[in-house]
């Protein structure tokens, strides 16, 4: 691993401003190869050398990948100013400054959100062109849910406004209840699909994305770092061309 200045080492490792970076550094908190080290501009390879942070060691990474189970409420923004984002929900120990949702649920929706500070992962993770799916859980108002809707959902919706939905996948769980697979990302694409044909969407979760699941064991609100073979699972069902379902 190359080396890094210590003050981008600090931000990158442990969220600190550049200001904090340098009062922590200042006061004698930071150590490199047990060697105090007062100037940020002092370069270490985190690879090889030890470096703490109050005695704790500095676990540098590149990028970041987190998955989050995003509540009822907040919304997936880094900044607003009248409701709760979803980087407050970060804990601490994996927060960094650049950290954004790749993506979006709206404030009323749940469930698998990604958050990254790596913008090529992200607009791979979101760009129409790549049809990744991605899969949600929804209750409605309205029993709609018959084999004709299925039909329609397969040749793609009329959203209103000279716009259609791509070909997606409709899924009766019971009479109020279906999973929908959709491959683009559309503005409120799930909830706008219903209400062109009598329903309103009550609850809706993300529950996939890709190859890859929420994790069942992560609580609302919970967040985690995703593992290697997570980063590669999100990838493996990459959709070449989805086509209209019979």
């Amino acid at each position: 691993m190359a080396e890094i200045r210590l003050d981008k080492l600090l931000s990158n490792a442990a969220g600190l401003s550049r200001s904090d970076a340098k009062r922590k550094l200042s006061s004698g908190a930071v150590t490199v190869d047990g060697e105090t080290v007062k100037s940020g501009s002092r370069k270490a390879d985190p690879g090889v050398q030890r470096v703490l942070l109050d005695g704790r060691p500095l676990l540098y990474r590149e990028h970041l990948y987190l998955l989050m189970n995003k509540p009822l409420g907040v919304v997936s923004s880094t900044d607003d100013p009248r409701s709760p984002t979803v980087l407050g929900l970060v804990p601490a120990p994996l927060f960094r400054r650049g950290l954004f949702p790749a993506g979006r649920l709206d404030k009323y929706s749940t469930g698998m959100l990604i958050l990254t500070d790596d913008g090529d992962f992200a607009h791979r993770l979101v760009a129409p062109r790549k049809h990744l799916p991605k899969v949600y859980e929804v209750t409605l108002d309205a029993p709609v849910l018959t084999p004709a809707l299925v039909g329609e959902f397969a040749k793609g919706v009329y959203l209103g406004g000279g716009e259609r939905s791509s070909p997606a996948l409709l899924e009766p769980l019971s009479a109020l209840r279906a999973r929908v697979t959709i491959y683009e990302g559309i503005y409120h694409q799930v909830r706008r699909m219903f209400d062109q044909n009598g329903a309103k969407v009550t609850a809706l979760r993300r529950v996939r994305i890709g190859g890859l699941a929420l994790d069942p064991s992560l609580p609302e609100g919970g967040c985690r770092e995703l593992t290697d073979g997570e980063l590669r699972a999100l990838f493996a069902l990459q959709n070449p061309e989805p086509e209209e379902m019979p």
